[in-house]
This record gives C-alpha cells, sequence and structure tokens, in this order.
C-alpha cells in the first residue's frame, strides 16, 4: 500500500505550517458563510400539520419545539412499507452524540429526526441502533412533499413568540455530509475517506462513495438487516 512521503521534522513542520494558512483562509470563509446564512430570509410553514411522536401522540407542527425557538430536522430516509435501512442516515444518526441535545438546549435548540413511516416501522430501528434522538413521523401528511424532501435533508425552522413557525434553511447532499464527525475525521487522514471522487494520490485505498458504509451494529457481523 502507498503512503506519504517520510521527511524530517523541520520538512514536516514547514509543510504543515503552509497547509494551516489556508485551513485558516477556510474557516474565516466558512464564518462569512455562516453569517450570510442568519441573513437568509424565511418562508412561513402552515400550522395544521400533525405528527406522531415517539411515545404514539398525535402533535402539531410547535409541539415538535418542546418550548424550544429553534428546531433543526434531520429527514431520515425510512419510507412506509420498506424494509431498508438507509446506510447514510443510519451513520448520520450514528453520529449525533447522546448529549447534544442539552448543549443544543442551552440555545434554545432542538434536535429531532423525521420520516414518512408511521411509527410501528421506525420504533424497532430506533431500538435495534439504540438511537435516543427524538425520531417523529409525518406518516400520512403532505410534509415532506411541501418541502420538497426527496431523499435525506436537513432542515432549521423558527417558531417566534406570534405563533407562527417559519424555515429558515435546508441542505442536503455534501451540506449534511459536512456535519458528520467520522468523515471530518477521516478527511485529517492520509487516506482520507478512501473513496473514489476523492483526490488522492495514485494508489490510495479508494472504494465506490459511500459503499463501505453500514449500520453499525452490521460492520464485524457481516449481517444485512432490514
Amino acid at each position: 500500500m502507498q503512503r506519504p512521503q517520510v521527511v524530517s521534522p523541520q520538512e514536516w513542520q514547514a509543510a504543515r505550517d503552509a497547509l494551516l494558512v489556508k485551513e485558516k483562509e477556510l474557516t474565516h470563509a466558512l464564518d462569512r458563510l455562516a453569517a450570510e446564512r442568519r441573513r437568509l430570509p424565511m418562508v412561513a410553514l402552515d400550522p395544521s400539520y400533525r405528527f406522531v411522536a415517539p411515545d404514539g401522540t398525535e402533535v402539531g407542527l410547535t409541539d415538535l419545539f418542546d418550548g424550544r425557538r429553534q428546531l433543526v430536522i434531520y429527514h431520515f430516509m425510512r419510507e412506509p412499507g420498506h424494509d431498508h435501512l438507509c446506510p447514510g442516515c443510519s451513520t448520520f444518526t450514528d453520529n449525533l452524540a447522546e448529549h447534544t441535545q442539552a448543549h443544543l438546549g442551552a440555545r434554545d435548540t432542538r434536535l429531532i429526526l423525521m420520516s414518512r413511516a408511521p411509527q410501528e416501522e421506525i420504533e424497532p430501528v430506533r431500538r435495534r441502533m439504540g438511537w435516543t434522538v427524538p425520531w417523529y413521523s409525518c406518516h400520512g401528511t403532505t410534509f415532506h412533499e411541501d418541502l420538497r424532501i426527496d431523499g435525506f435533508a436537513l432542515s432549521v425552522l423558527l417558531h417566534d413568540d406570534s405563533g407562527e413557525v417559519f424555515r429558515t434553511y435546508a441542505t442536503t447532499g455534501r451540506g449534511v455530509d459536512r456535519l458528520r464527525l467520522d468523515f471530518n475525521l477521516l478527511d485529517l487522514t492520509p487516506y482520507g475517506r478512501q473513496e473514489a471522487w476523492e483526490d488522492s494520490p495514485d494508489g490510495w485505498p479508494q472504494t465506490p462513495t459511500m459503499q463501505w458504509l453500514r449500520p453499525h451494529d452490521e460492520y464485524a457481523a457481516g449481517a444485512h438487516h432490514g
């Protein structure tokens, strides 16, 4: 297997310092982008949507916030009547730390999952995976269609004192991808994510994009669950 060039400590430090300049430039660019994101306009949402909470109760749109002002929704690809467990959504959810909710709550924000599947098809997956993020069902509604959700995505909602709910931000694809701790850590390693799309030196290990991803309980066992 190929590996990076071996150099002296002085040469390594010089190369690292040069890369650090570019990393700082990117950090500042991301800060500017976040500032623009905070200034995006927003769109009002229909308050009449009804959802099914993890405990089986029916709730409204404002109930999703659980008293918070801001809400982050990960739209998990669990479709009604389908046994397939999306590896991308599953591994994304694995990256959501158990105590993330407490830290978000300190800034009046809540995080939830949302799927089209009914709760009776969501609950077995939640138990199997051991996830604690509240997972709601929009089964029987047009919520995802109205938000133009086609696949996995992330939405940010705002609930203000008027009682109205607004959608302020949405992203999918690489916009969701960059939020994952595992991908960000792999991006720091010599071999990266080891996927075919990456610009890596010749001979670096690579496989088709995301083909390696599995629900966390399938890596060791090699099993294939629905």
